[in-house]
């Protein structure tokens, strides 16, 4: 039996199960037991053995949890073609072929070719990461693929966020197991491994999780589950009610859970989504949810807050509400929103289920846990005990230079980022939109791919542009602190960060735009030496220093070309929104001169001699009006 595994590989749970389907024997169920059939002519163990027509042996396992499917290419020791790196494994085709005795070179799946010397080559998966093409391990040993797809916001996830366990393994509704698959969900993540039973049996949940680990899926999919199956006496008062209200902090994160939970819904025909959100017409809003399914709405809080206050009949809808989600329960509260959602809450029934997801559990979301859900909630930490904050699979650097060579290193390091990588995707993240905004046209007029988002956009432009940012590579987004949590940004290969945060987590959530479901990223931090202090509040995050550039001459007068194409009042409006944003913040704001002097170095980071003049009404909300140095109008 061990030289037959050491020849041919694994195949594990599901696909045994299938594989006695098609003896005829009692179908497996799909739980997690060792598959020991009375009756298998070939076995050892839990172990079945098939044999292709070939006489090439095929070791079924039951593997207690896995549903990995493993084969190992057989090719006389040979190495197998490289064409078999971009392979799929369908795992149906292969049980029916093996079951017919078919299973020889190109027959195995539709897409995989035959070896051209005659032998068999099954690919297995060892890890989820994909090899390319050209890296085959060398002579007998077996490929890297991807032979399926995993659970979360998006696929191509590392296997340190995935679980062992598939959708299927849960009593899930087949009309949600098709969404799911058609979504291209496979594998859970551990987040919704040890989140989504305890959600189903109808618990209230506190999850704690890092950003990019799955967590829209994990609450989702079981108030999917809840809603599609509300007794028929409830079904027929679906239209005109909210079973499912999810509120999110930010527009660009409830677009992007909307979006989701229009995949997940595919096949419930009866169920519909909609979304409200600031930015947009309430009364346009309000002609959707009246004409419209709204069962699941998802929600920024103070558009939340102006419907239940303004829209007709909106209060009596919110009494069907069935489950209420907190999505960054932590950025909710931190963003002053808790009064607003405490009035929401008291607005839906008493009896109904709460969820909160959260990347850090603070003393707030602590005290909104108490009020939201029952006494019996339950704490879900997927987060263990020594694990790191950001992902351990971004590289974190940080540089220090004068403010007034920020423009001409971020030239240079973007240049060289693009040159190195073709299907560069970037994120800049700055302290304020009209500093944003800023950024943003420098760059272009240094002709970068750019685009902008920041909360001076409207609405309609801020989804135009991150929709086209999640689907796009070789493009570069300067992006305020709208993008800095929650919102899903596939293959991200570097963030930069120019100027300080406005925390350590803020730092955290940035970063943890790159690297998400396991792949590979890249932070930049690019501070003033005055900035460095905040170095130590992330000194235990790995983040190293990195050779700031000798900019050549050329690059500064770029830069410094680009700067004059820049309108003035871009410049007025940066400067103010600079000197409030560091006004506030309490090392460098505190000391109110050196700040006169900070914003004349920011001046001349622009290419203006000396400081625009600010209107007195500002200066004043700023505390500045009697400090010397600024000019006012």
């Amino acid at each position: 039996m061990k030289a037959a595994s050491d020849e041919a590989g694994e195949i594990s749970y599901l696909l045994a199960r299938q594989a006695a389907n098609s003896q005829g024997q009692n179908p497996l169920p799909l739980l997690p037991k060792p598959y020991r059939p009375s009756h298998s002519p070939e076995m050892a163990g839990g172990d079945i053995l098939l044999r292709t027509h070939g006489g090439i042996p095929v070791l079924v396992r039951a593997s207690p949890c896995s549903l990995r499917l493993r084969l190992r290419f057989t090719a006389g020791g040979r190495r197998a073609p490289s064409s078999l790196a971009a392979a799929k494994v369908d795992i149906g085709d292969v049980v029916s072929q093996l079951r017919s005795g078919s299973a020889r070179g190109a027959s195995v799946t539709r897409r995989q070719r035959r070896d051209p010397e005659g032998g068999l080559a099954f690919p297995r998966v060892v890890t989820s990461r994909i090899r390319g093409a050209d890296e085959e391990e060398g002579e007998g040993k077996a490929l890297q693929l991807d032979a399926e797809k995993v659970g979360g916001e998006a696929g191509g996830v590392d296997g340190s966020y995935l679980s062992e366990t598939r959708f299927d393994q849960c009593a899930i509704s087949e009309l949600s197991l098709k969404g799911v698959k058609d979504a291209g969900y496979g594998r859970m993540t551990q987040v919704q491994e040890a989140t989504l039973p305890v959600i189903l049996q109808g618990k209230d949940v506190l999850a704690k999780a890092k950003t990019g680990t799955g967590k829209t899926v994990a609450f989702l999919l079981p108030a999917i589950e809840v809603l599609s199956k509300l007794p028929s006496s409830q079904r027929s008062h679906l239209r005109s009610s909210v079973n499912l209200l999810v509120m999110c902090p930010t527009r660009e994160l409830a677009n992007q859970v909307a979006v989701e939970a229009k995949k997940l819904l595919k096949y419930h025909r009866l169920l519909g989504v909609q979304v409200v959100i600031g930015g947009t017409r309430i009364t346009l809003e309000q002609r959707n949810m009246q004409a419209n399914p709204c069962q699941i709405l998802v929600a920024t809080p103070g558009r939340l807050k102006d419907h239940l206050e303004n829209t007709p009949g909106f209060s009596t809808r919110l009494k069907g509400v069935k489950v209420l989600v907190l999505d960054e329960a932590d950025r909710l509260l931190d963003m002053g929103f808790r009064r607003d959602i405490e009035k929401i809450m008291a607005a839906t029934p008493k009896d109904r289920q709460t969820l909160l997801f959260s990347a850090t559990v603070p003393e707030e979301v602590r005290q909104i846990s108490h009020v939201a859900m029952r006494k019996d909630y339950r704490f879900i930490n997927t987060v263990k005990e020594g694990d790191e904050e950001t992902h351990s699979q971004v590289s974190q650097m940080y540089m220090i230079a004068p403010l007034d060579l920020h423009f001409s290193i971020l030239y240079d390091v973007l240049k060289k980022h693009v040159t190195e990588d073709a299907d560069y995707k970037v994120i800049i993240f700055c302290t304020t939109a009209m500093v944003t905004k800023l950024v943003a046209e420098v760059l272009s007029q240094l002709n970068l791919n750019i685009r902008e988002i920041h909360s001076r956009k409207s609405q309609s432009a801020r989804t135009k542009v991150s929709d086209e940012f999640r689907r796009s590579k070789g493009v570069i987004l300067v992006s305020s602190d709208v993008s800095a949590r929650g919102v899903d940004y596939p293959d991200v290969t570097l963030v930069i960060q120019v100027g300080i945060p406005s925390g350590r987590e803020q730092y955290i959530h940035r970063i943890g735009r790159t690297g998400r479901k396991g792949k590979e990223g890249q932070g930049l931090l690019l501070l003033a030496p005055w900035e460095s202090h905040f170095l130590t509040s992330v000194k235990d995050l790995s983040v190293s220093e990195a050779v700031t550039p000798s900019v050549d001459s050329s690059t500064q007068t770029e830069v410094k070309g680009a700067l004059r194409r820049v309108e003035m009042k871009s410049k007025e409006s940066a400067y103010q929104a600079w000197l409030g944003y560091y006004n506030s913040n309490k090392t460098i704001g505190g000391n109110k001169s050196r700040l006169v002097s900070l914003g004349e170095e920011f001046s001349r980071s622009m290419g203006l001699a000396a400081p625009p003049a600010i209107p007195k009404l500002i200066l004043r909300k700023m505390g500045l009006s009697k400090v010397p140095g600024f000019r006012s109008t």
